[in-house]
Formats: C-alpha cells, sequence, structure tokens
C-alpha cells in the first residue's frame, strides 16, 4: 500500500533557457525548505557534468548549502558517482558534512559517471573511468574511511566515526545483486530505466543478506513526475524535459527550453518517436491521476520509499508539482 509511503525529492537543479546556475540554485534551497515543510523526508541532489541544463555537478557543496537551510530532513546525495572520485575525497566531504550534520546527511553512490567519456577523462586526471570490476573495492576502500580502520595508510579526517547514511544507487540488475550482498538500502533509478524497476527490487530482495546497517532490505524507488491542475497542462509542462532527452541523444545537450518553446518545435518522425518515449517514462497528468498511477507503481516493485523528480525550470511550476504530489499522496 502507498498509504504514508515515505515521500522525498531528488533535484537535478535545473537550469532553463532564460535563467542561469545561480537562479537555479538559489530556487532549489527555497524548494528545499518547502519540501521540509512538506513533511518530505529526504531532499537529494544529483551529480551530473557538462550539462547546460544541469547546475547540480557538486553534491557535496549543494548538500552543506541545503542542510544549512533546513532543519530535520535528510540531505544527500542521489548521487555521488564514485567512478569520478577517489574514495579518500569522498569520505572527507561526507565525513565532514555528517560532522557538521549529525544524522541529517545521507550518500547515495552510483557506479556510472554520470557524464560522457571525454569529461569522465578529465574529472579523473586518467585514461578512463572505472571498470565495473572496480567498484566494489572502491566501495570498499570508502567504507574503510568513515570506519577508521587502523591498518589505513591514510586517514579521512574527519570521516572516522562520522559515517554519514550510505544508499548503493542503480538502474540494472548489478546494482540491486550489489545492495543486497553489502546489505545496504537500495535506491532504484526508475526515471531512467522504467522497464526494470520491479525485477530489480525483487532481485534486491531475494538477495538480501543482514549486515550492521540493516536487518531487512530497504528499497526506495525515484521516478519522473509531472503534476498540474490538469492533465493537458502537464503534459504541456513536461514537453521541455522530453526535448531535453532528444537533444541528449542527439549528443547536443541545452538548458531547457521553455514550455512555450518546446510546443512550438516540429519534428521528424523519428525525433517524434523519441520525443514519445520520453513523455511515456514520465509520471504526469492532473493529482487524482499522478497518485493513482504512482500508487500502482509502488505497490508493483513493492518499493519502501517513493522519490520523485520534476524536471522544470520555472520554480514556481517545479513547486507546484512537487506540493500537488505531496497533497494527493497524503490523501491516498
Amino acid at each position: 500500500m502507498t498509504n504514508r509511503i515515505p515521500l522525498s525529492v531528488l533535484d537535478l537543479v535545473p537550469i532553463g533557457e532564460e535563467t542561469d546556475a545561480a537562479t537555479a540554485l538559489a530556487a532549489s534551497v527555497d524548494l528545499a525548505k518547502q519540501a521540509e515543510a512538506m513533511g518530505h523526508r529526504r531532499y537529494w541532489v544529483a551529480e551530473h557534468h557538462n550539462m547546460p541544463g544541469i547546475a547540480s555537478s557538486a553534491p557535496a557543496v549543494l548538500i552543506a548549502r541545503l542542510a544549512a537551510a533546513t532543519e530535520t530532513m535528510h540531505i544527500g546525495s542521489g548521487g555521488v558517482m564514485l567512478p569520478n572520485h577517489p574514495p579518500l575525497v569522498v569520505a572527507e566531504q561526507f565525513g565532514m558534512l555528517t560532522a557538521m550534520f549529525p544524522g541529517r546527511v545521507d550518500l547515495g553512490i552510483g557506479r556510472a559517471p554520470g557524464t560522457d567519456p571525454v569529461t569522465a577523462r578529465a574529472l579523473r586526471r586518467s585514461a578512463g573511468p572505472l571498470s565495473v570490476e572496480d567498484f566494489p573495492a572502491q566501495l570498499d576502500e570508502l567504507c574503510g574511511y568513515f570506519d577508521g580502520q587502523p591498518e589505513n595508510l591514510v586517514n579521512a579526517v574527519p570521516a572516522a566515526g562520522n559515517r554519514p547514511e550510505i544508499w548503493l544507487l542503480g538502474s540494472s540488475g548489478y546494482s540491486a545483486r550489489l545492495a543486497a550482498r553489502l546489505g545496504w538500502p537500495f535506491a532504484f533509478a526508475h526515471h531512467i530505466n522504467p522497464l526494470d524497476a520491479a525485477a530489480a527490487i525483487a532481485l534486491y530482495r531475494h538477495e538480501f543478506r543482514s549486515s550492521s546497517i540493516l536487518d531487512s532490505p530497504h528499497a526506495m524507488l525515484c521516478t519522473s513526475v509531472v503534476c498540474a491542475r490538469d492533465t493537458e497542462h502537464a503534459r504541456y509542462l513536461a514537453g521541455p524535459l522530453a526535448l531535453s532527452r532528444l537533444n541528449l541523444r542527439r549528443g547536443k545537450p541545452k538548458p531547457l527550453a521553455s514550455p512555450k518553446t518546446a510546443a512550438q518545435l516540429e519534428h521528424n518522425s523519428i525525433e517524434q518517436t523519441i520525443i514519445d518515449e520520453a513523455m511515456a517514462t514520465i509520471t504526469l497528468g492532473d493529482q487524482a491521476t499522478v497518485a493513482k498511477r504512482l500508487s500502482e507503481l509502488v505497490e508493483r516493485t513493492g518499493a519502501d520509499e517513493l522519490m520523485v523528480t520534476s524536471m522544470l525550470a520555472d520554480p514556481a511550476d517545479r513547486l507546484t508539482s512537487h506540493s500537488l504530489v505531496a497533497e494527493a499522496m497524503a490523501a491516498r
């Protein structure tokens, strides 16, 4: 049942064609305050690089600002892409955040670079990103810094003793299996891969091994939502998000277009197919429609928590979408 399921926000800090990064970041601070007032459990920001429409490239910096602007809500990363960083740096950053905001910091970790290969090389200053085989070892190293293991030759100050709540993120069975083996909470990126959500969460539950972190499996589902007073307006607002996915497929990411700009563009049949496929991955509509679809999604996947992302560049539209979702889900 979705009744009273914990609701959270994933924020990519969208930049529109008429805004800039500073405006987008300020809007995210305001949205975080409102999300806390609405009773949301978590507010996560995602790491993306070299994308003109996304300003959340440095999660640790933004988390510090958001945590300072709120009081009780968990603030975290959804996620930090570990292949882009030495584990020591991540441990230092999130150990410091946890020391400053004890009990409130989440460290969601992903294994994809979250960017193009050229940018990934620039981030790591190496020939390429880590391979899948390297990822578990990097996680072990990261946790070792938080645990303050005596055999460590290097200490991540102040990470030792200041371990955040660590989640493994993913959009595939690989991440589900690894989270199960580690005994960690698992967050599935339904907004990236909507087809495999139920199977991945079922796999996670089936293979879960209890740990010092969790006695039983705990899964969160993150999905893309655009909610408005009526479905026609919701589709209109979602147009720029679908267009941004088309631009990404073209290899030409841009700031989010305005809904008016997106609606006026004409597309060939191939482009329109991509647009239609992108729209189909978004839970959009009025409150009743969105609440029904989200409830069905939670029941189908068995998620313990629900996180929604509304990729709308206009701060007022984004706040309205999140407010309507929270109101509708609370009423179920």
